[in-house]
């Protein structure tokens, strides 16, 4: 059997494209609502000061290191000397001193450069996932700086999320059917998601769910059950509504009937049962989840009984009925 809800599809991973440095925008690459792969290129900032950067911090490196090798040199003079006290514990501690704080001015100087190339590296900027793009929010030539750095957003597009919410009314009757028997759902709860589409055709592809939302929204009432949907070729975007229709649980022994035979009273739900004496039986009961013109049902009926489906206008309690051409008549 299978439970079919209203759903909206959303993009599994949603990433804001941001300049990373500050700077002028160069150029736009890609094409707004294009398709784009992870790495590829979409905008490229002005490199000219990031280099002059880099080579800044790669001059100051070679400089320190010369300074170093001037003071381990002058420390692997002066050791000796001060070992025969041609030369005062001082100048050695100043030698050892000085060959020291240049180590560490290389290592930082070797980390401004580091940060300089990071930040050329930052102006080619490209997507971290495969996805599909939207409109670009700044224009070439545009000053980018830390408070107006979005250039566009990155969508994936499969696997897409596929969010329906089930009642409380609807999720405590599931419980009690599965409770009493009446309901088996598969190991692990391993639903089958389809989508139907908005013009009624199946989509290709099935998912399976793979969260629910642990509380209640305050708001609706409802508790939110997502999907995840294999969407290779993109033929689902985020925000459509969609149907998810749910397969794997079972009714074990059910009984299904037609919808039109049932009725409804002040006392509930109804169906009228012809017994062994072809008389009306008026019969309550119970009914379960429907599947297309059909309702399952939980209490009231059993295997074998005769109900009324068509025909069943006027009808009173010990009415004697009569199949005439599938068409239930009451005799006079």
């Amino acid at each position: 059997m299978s439970f079919e809800y209203v759903a909206q599809t959303q993009s599994s991973h949603l990433v804001n494209i941001q300049a990373r440095v500050t700077g002028f925008l160069d150029k736009r690459v890609y094409t707004e609502g294009q398709i784009v792969e992870k790495g590829q290129v979409l905008f490229l900032m002005d490199k000219k000061p990031f280099e002059a950067q880099v080579n800044a911090a790669q001059a100051a490196v070679k400089r320190q290191e010369a300074a170093l090798e001037t003071a381990r040199l002058n420390l692997a003079r002066v050791k000796p000397l001060s070992q025969l006290n041609a030369l005062s514990q001082k100048d050695l501690d100043d030698a050892t001193g000085q060959f020291e704080t240049s180590a560490a001015t290389l290592e930082q100087t070797k980390a401004q450069l580091e940060t300089a190339l990071l930040n050329l590296s930052y102006c080619t900027i490209t997507s971290p996932i495969d996805g599909i793009t939207s409109a670009a929010l700044q224009q070439e030539g545009s000053y980018l700086n830390y408070s107006d750095s979005l250039l566009t957003t990155v969508t994936a597009l499969s696997p897409i999320w596929v969010n329906f919410s089930l009642s409380e009314s609807q999720l405590q009757n599931f419980e009690d059917q599965i409770k009493h028997g009446l309901l088996v759902v598969p190991q692990d709860s391993e639903f089958i998601v389809k989508v139907i589409q908005m013009n009624g055709q199946l989509f290709p592809y099935t998912g399976k769910i793979t969260f629910a939302e642990p509380y209640f929204n305050p708001q609706t009432g409802t508790f939110l059950i997502r999907a995840s949907v294999d969407n290779p070729k993109g033929g689902l975007r985020p925000n459509q509504y969609v149907r998810a229709k749910i397969e794997g649980a079972i009714h074990p022994n059910a009984i299904m009937i037609p919808q039109r035979a049932v009725q409804q009273s002040a006392k509930g739900q109804f169906v009228w049962v012809i017994n062994k004496e072809d008389k009306a039986e008026f019969r309550p009961i119970t009914v379960g989840d429907w599947q297309g013109e059909n309702w399952f049902i939980i209490d009231g009926l059993k295997s074998g009984e005769q109900i009324v489906v068509d025909g069943g206008v006027g009808i009173h309690p010990g009415d004697h009925l009569k199949i005439k051409e599938n068409i239930i008549e009451k005799e006079p």
